[in-house]
């Protein structure tokens, strides 16, 4: 049993500052789950009241049937793999990965057994007697995991294990991580601020802001119906457009192009005429390239000011007529995320679109591109919530 539960809780510092706010998250046995967010958001703050490493203010955490608010790290039987590998350099792989276990008085016979166990699901078996400065980056991250499996924790708590390799290594210790942790069944929770970290590898991502959980859900789910801007604007890559829409009968006027508004949308709309709209940059194409497909969306002509090659697809971006939108919540994701992630937030209204490799956009060139308006999400312009949601709660936690 390694569900875990937090209810209401809260961590308050003594000058009275709210890193993590009524927090409610139910985690079950087994499950992986993934905390994401920007810098400063709370996630590490509540993995750490998990691990007993910061107390709680408000609020109950229970690991299992029992409550642990008040019990040191070394009874919650937890595992933590941290940011830095901390190894030890003058210890091998073998006494590395033991450690632990050695100062909890394990019999050195059972000690060998789990080291060895974990070192093959590690693929380090060949490395046991090696030194950490002779070690790749990926190998040493792998001794850390190798360290957190030997005690045969019932949960592990991972805090962007993975930030310091690099982009290509990242990748790869990403699957490792996702096969480990299926193959283990241990409840895991991962903080990570990189939300394409999130997306393939949790069962379920809690999306943080400001020490407050926004959505939590799957991560199909939180790319296809986010709860608000924030949501929607940080989850994606590149990220979500924003620009401003406004509603006239049944169309649907945006800075490139009208629109018939969407028929699923029109009873969601409620009478407001000023909206925000949210447009992913896959739901744009080339207009020659879309075939069939053209009469189910709107073309529009604009010139393409950068294109980015990818080999697959290609990025061009290209501005909007400057408009400006008022909304808090697309401030503080700008702020959040940077300008440069969040299109329409910066000094000029961009828009970046996602096409087809054989597409023929090119840098200071006029081109037809064709958008997908019924994959259009629409937010209210005071409370950012996402107008096709309805009135889900922004933190519904699942189970």
């Amino acid at each position: 049993m390694a569900e875990i539960a937090l209810e209401d809780v809260t961590k308050r510092y003594p000058d009275g500052t709210e890193a993590v706010k009524h927090m409610n998250l139910e985690i079950a046995d087994g499950e992986f789950v993934i905390l994401v967010g920007p810098s400063g958001c709370g996630k590490t703050t509540a993995l750490r009241m998990i691990a007993g490493l910061e107390d709680i203010t408000e609020g109950e955490l229970r690991i299992g049937d029992r409550v642990v608010n008040d019990l040191p790290p070394r009874d919650r039987d937890i595992a933590m793999v941290f940011q830095s590998y901390a190894l030890y350099p003058h210890m091998t792989v073998r006494q590395n990965m033991g450690f632990a276990l050695s100062l909890a008085k394990v019999p050195k016979q059972q000690i060998a057994k789990r080291v060895e166990e974990a070192a093959e699901i590690l693929d380090l078996t060949e490395q046991l007697d090696r030194k950490p400065a002779n070690l790749s980056g990926g190998q040493r991250q792998r001794v850390a995991m190798g360290r957190a499996i030997v005690r045969q924790p019932a949960v592990f708590l991972m805090d962007e294990p993975l930030s310091n390799l690099d982009a290509k290594l990242r990748v790869q210790m990403r699957t490792e991580v996702s096969r480990l942790q299926q193959r283990l069944e241990t409840t895991t929770v991962y903080v990570t601020h990189d939300q394409v970290e999130a997306m393939t590898l949790g069962d379920r991502v809690a999306v943080m802001r400001a020490g407050v959980i926004q959505q939590v859900g799957a991560p199909q789910e939180l790319y296809e119906e986010p709860v608000n801007l924030f949501v929607a604007g940080f989850i994606g890559s590149p990220a979500m457009n924003f620009v401003p829409a406004r509603i006239d009968g049944n169309t649907i006027v945006l800075p490139m192009v009208e629109a018939p508004l969407p028929e699923d949308l029109r009873a969601r709309v409620d009478g407001k005429q000023e909206l925000i709209a949210g447009i992913r940059p896959e739901h744009f194409e080339d207009a020659s390239l879309v075939g069939d497909a053209r009469d189910h969306g709107a073309v529009f002509t604009t010139r393409i000011d950068v294109v980015e090659w990818m080999g697959a697809e290609l990025y061009a971006h290209f501005a909007i007529e400057r408009q400006g939108i008022e909304s808090e919540e697309l401030a503080e994701l700008a702020a959040a995320a940077g300008t440069t992630d969040v299109p329409s937030a910066g000094e000029e209204d961009r828009v970046v679109a996602r096409l087809d490799s054989a597409s023929k956009a090119r840098e200071g060139q006029d081109v037809e591109l064709w958008v997908d308006v019924s994959k259009l999400m629409l937010f209210d312009l005071e409370t950012g919530r996402n107008l096709a949601v309805g009135d889900r709660e922004p933190a519904a936690t699942g189970s």
